[in-house]
């Protein structure tokens, strides 16, 4: 048997920002002038990423936006807020939009809270115990013995991760629903200073969630559109039939996600595009070949956008079309990176517009590690 997908939601913060002025408040507070400012600003161009949301705005009592968790730094040395205080924070925002998202999942599934018997979370962005998955808990009144795993610190594909985790809980009991929870606050470690790779993840990280409702038990009658459905137009059920992770050779130092006193910090090396230019089209035929499917019978794709340097190594590698990458595309302009809840962003623009299938989804984090699963029409 397969995950069936019954439902897909997602949640972003109440306020955001363009990218043009992201620049401008990182270079305020970071006290970057001169040629560091340019270079700053080159890099948020080259993004292609137009807003991107933040539980740390807020709306001035004029017409803008602003922030104060993040205060100018006074000296070349700060380096902004303690991670104990990033981590507050966290605790604090952090469920509401897991919230959220898994209430547009549940509202789409036409699934009662009490109907869930497994719940995973994913988080590379944030710790608090008691934590989000208590959180989702209480507020959407899932049942107190919900058997509940949580996906932590694996970094952008861990939604791939969380539901392979879901697909065994699902497939090895007899309670079959399941409802997997990625939430992200990728802004609350922002860091200060000039580092190339620090500044490439301040230009494109965002914050968001992402939620899905899944079985593998008997299926519900087929899913009636009403008006305002998130998802009408869709013509069937998605069953995720395939996963597969590959760590790319050499990779070890290319991606890492670390602890700092001033946040997590991510260790990025400009090789990992051509890495994944020279590596991914081999993880992908074999994998497709595995289950009788080629890049031919493709019919869409949902690839993690890391940022359009990734994007353009995966449409490359695996002789993609434009359009293929357009929905990545496009939700990379309009949300920024949100981590792990990013692939769900685009699973749900796919089947809301009713994409070809089968569809392949991708997402790379540090390993440097492929995470790839298969989307097919249930039957």
């Amino acid at each position: 048997m397969s995950l069936e997908i019954l439902g897909i939601g997602t949640a972003t913060p109440q306020h955001a920002i363009t990218q043009q002025d992201a620049e401008e408040m990182v270079a305020e507070f970071s006290c970057l002038e001169g040629s560091r400012r340019r270079a700053l600003a080159a890099i948020y161009r080259a993004s292609k990423i137009c807003s991107r949301g933040s539980v740390l705005l807020e709306k001035s009592n004029g017409s803008g936006i602003h922030q104060k968790f993040f205060p100018p730094a006074d000296s070349d040395a700060d380096q902004g807020p303690s991670t104990r205080a990033r981590l507050a924070r966290y605790e604090v925002e952090a469920g509401r939009l897991a919230i959220q998202a898994a209430e547009r999942s549940l509202i789409e599934a036409e699934i009662a809270p009490s109907s869930v018997m497994h719940l995973v979370t994913c988080s590379c962005t944030g710790f608090a115990s008691p934590g989000v998955d208590l959180e989702l808990m209480h507020s959407l009144g899932l049942r107190p013995n919900i058997s509940r795993t949580h996906v932590g610190f694996m970094g952008c594909h861990a939604a791939f991760n969380a539901l392979r985790v879901a697909s065994a809980l699902s497939a090895s009991t007899r309670s079959k629903t399941v409802l997997v929870v990625a939430a992200e606050l990728c802004s609350l470690h922002l860091q200060y200073g000039d580092r190339s790779d620090h500044i490439v993840a301040n230009a494109i990280f965002a914050d968001g969630a992402g939620a899905l409702v899944g079985t593998q038990g008997e299926l519900l009658p087929a899913h009636q559109n009403t008006a305002g459905d998130p998802l009408e137009g869709r013509q069937s059920r998605w069953r995720l039939s395939h996963q597969a992770s590959v760590v790319l050779p050499d990779s070890s130092d290319a991606m890492g996600w670390m602890i700092g006193d001033h946040g997590f910090e991510m260790q990025l090396s400009p090789s990992v595009p051509e890495m994944i230019a020279d590596h991914l089209g081999d993880f992908v035929n074999r994998e497709l070949a595995a289950i009788n499917l080629s890049l031919a019978s493709i019919g869409s794709w949902a690839v993690h956008p890391g940022g359009p340097r990734i994007l353009a190594s995966v449409q490359e590698s695996l002789g993609l079309s434009e359009e293929a990458m357009a929905t990545s595309h496009a939700v990379l302009a309009e949300y920024g990176n949100m981590s792990s809840a990013t692939v769900l962003f685009i699973l749900e623009r796919l089947m809301r517009d009713g994409t070809d299938l089968p569809c392949v989804a991708l997402a790379f984090g540090p390993g440097l590690t492929c995470e790839m699963a298969v989307f097919t029409a249930s039957s």
